[in-house]
């Protein structure tokens, strides 16, 4: 099944746009757990399982895993995410970019070691860095467009002078996406909810490409306004929010505090898509 199919079935099974980051911090870890590195899986499964039908897609933040040395859990992780919630698709955060030959090895990594669904990347070294990517014909693809964090604006939001419209780069990063780079039809675009009026040019550019909004929660962005923006009857948008529904708690119940937290960004999420409707 294609990526963009997965998304849908999920969004429809779940009734949801939320996607659960999976941001792994032994710091942070509940009192059972704090500190050990090899108890992620153990702190990871758990969240999936108390939240796995809410979401429409869990993002695991490569970062996280490998800083630790904990690749292995990461991989038995997204296995426990096929068994668990089958019907839930796997974006893998990896942000790669590279030449060609690199590129495919990346592609294997994310796509054929942790059989992600789908995989974020960064585009500014051009096509050529993203094709290996695209001859997985089923498999997704993210591209950072415009991000949430202060230091986008220092090339996203420059303008391209020599360019039809002056197109700022992030317009121009959603125009290749929505047209000539998207040749297995399953690229996306990654944009920052702390910027919901530059996630309305994203999606006037590019009007049918799903969009992956991180930024909700502890970053401060905003949902109902980041659905207003972003969601339209053939544009998804995937609403990520990791730490709040992570860390919810600190206690033993940790997982009753990550539930209920999902709860409330997915029903916030789903009203204001009723709105927009």
């Amino acid at each position: 099944m294609k990526f963009t199919d997965q998304l849908h079935q999920a969004s429809l099974k779940n009734n949801s746009m939320l996607c659960v980051g999976l941001d792994p911090d032994p710091a942070r870890f509940p009192a059972a757990f704090r500190g050990d590195v090899y108890r992620i899986f153990d702190f990871c499964a758990a969240i999936v399982d108390a939240t796995a039908d809410l979401v429409v897609a869990f993002k695991p933040q490569i970062a996280y895993f490998a800083a630790h040395g904990a690749e292995a859990q990461l991989e038995r992780l997204i296995r426990h995410i096929r068994s668990t919630a089958p019907a839930v698709p796997v974006i893998l955060d990896a942000k790669r970019g590279d030449i060609g030959s690199t590129a495919t090895q990346y592609a294997i990594e994310a796509f054929e070691r942790y059989g992600a669904d789908a995989v974020t990347l960064s585009p500014f070294m051009g096509f050529d860095s993203i094709q290996p990517y695209l001859q997985y014909h089923d498999k997704g693809a993210f591209l950072l467009c415009r991000t949430s964090n202060p230091g986008g604006d220092d090339f996203q939001s420059q303008r391209l002078l020599d360019m039809p419209g002056m197109p700022t780069l992030f317009e121009h990063i959603a125009q290749l996406a929505q047209g000539p780079w998207n040749v297995n039809g399953q690229l996306g675009l990654v944009v920052g909810a702390t910027y919901p009026a530059d996630i309305e040019r994203v999606r006037a550019v590019a009007p049918t490409l799903p969009l992956l909004i991180p930024g909700v929660g502890a970053q401060g962005g905003d949902a109902a306004a980041t659905v207003r923006a972003g969601w339209r009857p053939d544009g998804p948008v995937i609403v990520n929010s990791s730490r709040a529904i992570l860390y919810a708690s600190d206690a033993a119940d940790f997982t009753d505090a990550a539930r209920a937290e999902a709860i409330i960004a997915r029903d916030s999420l789903r009203q204001a898509g009723y709105t927009v409707s």
